[in-house]
C-alpha cells in the first residue's frame, strides 16, 4: 500500500497526514432514512439552518484553497442532499479550479441526477456515489421514508453514469433484519451488470438519533461471505493511504465490490479525513460532538496565512479514534448527527 513519506505535510498526534475534505453544503434532505434522519426527530417542525448560517460558495471555496496548501488532494461535496444546494454546480467549478484538488466527487441519494448529472460534469466534477441501500421498491420507500419512487434513483444513476461521472459508486448501509437478505446479493449483482462499485457499510453509530444497537451490524466479513458464495471473490490492496474500504476483486473479472467495516475492523490508524459542516464547523472524525468554528474566521478578518494556521493547529492537536474505542459506555455519548457532515 503506498505510504504517504512527505516529511512537509501536517501531521496529528498519531501521525496522520491531512488529505481528504468532505464538505457538507445543506443540513437539509428530502429523504428521512432511519439511520441517519429519522422523521421522529426530524420532522416538519424540526429547524434546519438559515440560509444567512450557511457557508456561501465563496466561502467554501477560499477554505478549500487553504486545505489544499496542507495537502489535501480529495474533496467531496455532501450534505444532506448536496443537489437540494441551488446551482451546486457553480459551487463544484469553484472548487475544480483550485491548484491541488486532484479529485472532485459527490456523495448524493440520486434523486436530483437526471437533471443535474450534465451540469455537475461540465463544471467540473469527476465522481459520483449514490446511497442506495436496496432494490425493493417496498424496502426502499421503507428505509429511505420518502414518497420519492426507487425508479427515480436508479434512472439517476443511470443518468450519472451517462455523463461521465466514473467510476460510478453506490453505497449500501446494511443494517440486520433490515436489508441483510436478498438485498445484499442483489445490490452486488447490480454492480456487476452495470460496471459500478458497490460498497457495503456496516451501520455505525453516528449521531444520537437512530437507536444504533450493536445487535443491528451486520459486520463485513459475514458480508462478503455472503457476496462469495453467489461469485467468489479475491481481497485487492487499497488504492492509497487512508482508504477506508475493504476491496475485492470478482475472480471472474467482473469488476469489484467493497466492505467498511468501522464498527468492526476500525481504521482510525490510517484516517486522513477531515470534515466541514454547511455552517463552517470542522470535525476531525465522523463520531466527534464538537467541531471548530471557521465561520467566524472566514467572516472576520482573518487572512488566509491565518485560516492556514488555525487549521495546521486543529490538526496538530487530533488524536480521534472512535471507533478504536468504541464500547457500549460510548455509544450513548453526543456526536455530531450524519445528516450534519455527510457521514
Amino acid at each position: 500500500m503506498p505510504q504517504d513519506t512527505d516529511p512537509a505535510l501536517e501531521r496529528d498526534r498519531l501521525s496522520r497526514t491531512l488529505r481528504d475534505l468532505r464538505i457538507s453544503v445543506t443540513d437539509r434532505c428530502n429523504f428521512r432514512c432511519t439511520y441517519c434522519m429519522p422523521r421522529d426527530v426530524f420532522g416538519p417542525d424540526y429547524q434546519f439552518l438559515d440560509r444567512s448560517e450557511l457557508l456561501s460558495y465563496e466561502e467554501i471555496a477560499r477554505l478549500v484553497r487553504v486545505f489544499a496548501r496542507l495537502g489535501v488532494t480529495k474533496v467531496r461535496l455532501t450534505g444532506g442532499e448536496p443537489l437540494l444546494r441551488r446551482q451546486v454546480e457553480r459551487l463544484v467549478a469553484m472548487v475544480a479550479e483550485v491548484d491541488g484538488i486532484t479529485d472532485l466527487a459527490m456523495t448524493t441519494n440520486g434523486s436530483l441526477l437526471r437533471t443535474k448529472a450534465p451540469a455537475l460534469r461540465a463544471a467540473g466534477l469527476s465522481r459520483i456515489t449514490v446511497s442506495l441501500d436496496s432494490l425493493d421498491p417496498q424496502r426502499f420507500a421503507e428505509i429511505s421514508d420518502t414518497k420519492v419512487p426507487l425508479a427515480r434513483v436508479l434512472d439517476g444513476i443511470a443518468a450519472a453514469d451517462e455523463a461521465g461521472l466514473g467510476p460510478l459508486k453506490i453505497n449500501a448501509v446494511v443494517k440486520r433484519g433490515v436489508n441483510d437478505g436478498d438485498d445484499i446479493v442483489e445490490l452486488a449483482r447490480f454492480g456487476r451488470d452495470n460496471g459500478y462499485t458497490v460498497r457495503f457499510i456496516e451501520y455505525m453509530d453516528v449521531g444520537t438519533t437512530n437507536g444504533w444497537r450493536m445487535d443491528d451490524v451486520v459486520p463485513a466479513r459475514e458480508i462478503v461471505e455472503r457476496i462469495g458464495a453467489e461469485w467468489p471473490v479475491e481481497p485487492i490492496d487499497p488504492a492509497y493511504t487512508g482508504e477506508v474500504a475493504e476491496r475485492y476483486r470478482y475472480v471472474d473479472g467482473t469488476g469489484e465490490v467493497g466492505a467498511i467495516a468501522s464498527v468492526t475492523q476500525p481504521f482510525c490508524q490510517t484516517c486522513t479525513r477531515s470534515r466541514l459542516s454547511a455552517q463552517g464547523e470542522l470535525y476531525t472524525c465522523l463520531f466527534a460532538s464538537k467541531g471548530h468554528d471557521l465561520r467566524t474566521l472566514v467572516r472576520g478578518e482573518s487572512s488566509d496565512d491565518a485560516l492556514e494556521e488555525a487549521l495546521r493547529a486543529i490538526w496538530r492537536r487530533r488524536s480521534d479514534r472512535y471507533s478504536e474505542k468504541r464500547t457500549e459506555a460510548t455509544t450513548p455519548q453526543p456526536k455530531v448527527e450524519m445528516s450534519y457532515i455527510g457521514g
